[in-house]
Order: C-alpha cells, then sequence, then structure tokens
C-alpha cells in the first residue's frame, strides 16, 4: 500500500480488489477483522452496537464469498456482558471463527476481573481469541518512545517495537492471572510470531517461581495455549524460532492484509526476509521445515484451530 489513503480504501474493500489482492499473493482464503484498535476505546454505549454492525457487515462479506472469507467477531469491551453476548451472538448465529482483542480497554488490560465474562463465553464455545497489538497509551509514547523525530518515535512505539511489547504483555498478564487454569482448553493466537513474548519465552519461565498460585510452568501456558502467525512478518529465522518454542502444530502463515508488504519486486534480504508482490508464496513454498510441516504452516494448522473447510 503506498499512502494512509490506499490503506483506508483497502481495509474497507471486501470484494473485488481484496480477492486480486489475495489471488496474486497466493492467498486461498482470509479470515477478516476490523483494524485495531476495533471498539474498545469507545464508551460502552457506542461500543455495543457498533460492534453488532462491524460484525454483521463481516458476516455479509463471508456469505458473499464463502470459500474464500472467514471472519473474527469485533467485541465491546467496555461492557464485558454485551462483548461476551455478542461473542455467542457472532459464532453461533454468524458463523465466525473466533474473535480478535487488544490488549486494553482504556488504562485496563484483558486479565482484569471484569472481563472474565468474555473469556468464560470463548471457552464455553470452544472458539480461538486472536490478540492484536493496539497503540500504546499516549503517557507510554512519551515516556518511553518519545525524544526522537515525530515519525521514528512513532514506528518505535507501535511496528517497530512498543505495541508487539504490549500485546504480548496483555496474554503474559493472562497466564499469570489464572486465565489458562480457569479455562485449560482456551486458545489465545499472536501475530508477529508471538509478539515478543514466544522469542523470550525461557527468560519469562522465570515467572514461575514466583507465581505460585498457577497449576503449571509460565513456560506450559505458553507451548499450550498460544498460536502464533507470521502477521506480515515473511523471517525464516523467526519462524524457526517459532517452531523450535511451540512446534510446528502452532504456527500459522498471516498476512495482515493490507498492511503486508505486498507491492513491488518479489525479494529475499540477507537475514531470510521476504517482501514484495510474491514474497508471501515465496516464504511459504521456501520455508525450512518438512512438506508435512509446511503444510501446517500454510492452511492445516488454521484449518484445525479456526474450523474452517480444509485445502
Amino acid at each position: 500500500m503506498s499512502s494512509r489513503g490506499d490503506i483506508n480504501r483497502a481495509l474497507l474493500d471486501v470484494g473485488e480488489e481484496r480477492l486480486a489482492r489475495m489471488d496474486a499473493a497466493g492467498v486461498a482464503m482470509e479470515v477478516l477483522s476490523v483494524t485495531t484498535p476495533g471498539t474498545q476505546p469507545l464508551p460502552a454505549v457506542e461500543a455495543a452496537p457498533l460492534a453488532r454492525e462491524a460484525n454483521d457487515f463481516l458476516a455479509d462479506a463471508v456469505r458473499r464469498h464463502p470459500d474464500r472469507f472467514a471472519a473474527f467477531a469485533t467485541l465491546p469491551t467496555p461492557d464485558a456482558t454485551a462483548a461476551a453476548d455478542e461473542l455467542r451472538r457472532a459464532v453461533t448465529e454468524l458463523g465466525h471463527v473466533g474473535a480478535m482483542l487488544f490488549p486494553r480497554t482504556g488504562d485496563v488490560f484483558l486479565d482484569d476481573d471484569r472481563f472474565r465474562p468474555i473469556f468464560e463465553a470463548a471457552a464455553e464455545l470452544r472458539v480461538p481469541l486472536y490478540i492484536h497489538p493496539a497503540l500504546p497509551p499516549r503517557q507510554l509514547r512519551t515516556i518511553a518512545y518519545g525524544g526522537f523525530d515525530q515519525w521514528t518515535s512513532m514506528i518505535l512505539g507501535t511496528g517497530g517495537w512498543g505495541w508487539h511489547a504490549e500485546a504480548g504483555l496483555a496474554t503474559l498478564r493472562l497466564i499469570l492471572s489464572g486465565t489458562f487454569d480457569r479455562h485449560p482448553d482456551l486458545q489465545v493466537v499472536l501475530g508477529h510470531w508471538g509478539e515478543m513474548l514466544v522469542p523470550f519465552a525461557d527468560r519469562a519461565d522465570l515467572l514461575s517461581g514466583a507465581a505460585r498460585h498457577l497449576e503449571r510452568r509460565v513456560l506450559d501456558y505458553i507451548t499450550g495455549n498460544v498460536h502464533v502467525t507470521a502477521g506480515g512478518v515473511f523471517s525464516h529465522r523467526m519462524l524457526r524460532q517459532a517452531v523450535d518454542v511451540l512446534g510446528a502444530d502452532r504456527v500459522m502463515f498471516g498476512q495482515d492484509d493490507p498492511y503486508g508488504r505486498t507491492t513491488g519486486t518479489a525479494g529475499e534480504d540477507s537475514r531470510g526476509r521476504f517482501s514484495g508482490s510474491n514474497g508471501a508464496r515465496i516464504f511459504v513454498q521456501t520455508a525450512p521445515l518438512s512438506p508435512e510441516d509446511r503444510t501446517k504452516l500454510a492452511h492445516a494448522n488454521a484449518e484445525r484451530l479456526f474450523r474452517l473447510p480444509t485445502a
């Protein structure tokens, strides 16, 4: 995408332009979602009807192209009871395959007790929750990511570092709060090869000695309740690390459309990172995995987790 206007147009398009991008990249199916930050920053009275409208919009796109699209629900987390009810409606009536959440609602992380109804509903429905990065709070951006020119500080606080760390932190807090002890079969998905939590899993396991209230070690929750996607980061080095930590059954391709770098000449740099119009396809086709595990990465793991039609 060449400009903010192009991205905004691409985000709203769930028709021919999107399908053309998918075809060019070799993507058979996309799981659609509302982009960050969803409805989470809104007052509850506004978030609930807007989430419902968004979920209906996505369901309509899936109905028009059922062999190309599935969808994650958008949840009005400012009212957790309404969010749980909307998740049930989205899954049982609209056919959504899970939900996308962002690390915070206001200044409150997902592990807060007020959000328990959401996780109870997801566990009851047996659908995964995708925890996606969102813009960090203004004060944190000023303290931790400020001091540079505007563009450098923005990228440092978002796609270059900050919001990945926050998404990983949100998941780690879910572990420490006992969410997965209450719901041992609940599965969450992290993009960008694990939002810093998976690459740092061995060190995060240091918390096991302090968090004696947990039923398992922190590392066991990471390897048993977390899945990862590429999230548009087509790096063989990061893929190998994710497979080393989680195993080949918990890694999935993900293009991050329309944010992913899918324009320009396809190519691989010296660190095994792929970009360009055919970069996603080349990344999968040349992944340093067995043929069986390459199939898992490309589609089989997603089909199993999200209960999608098999290729």
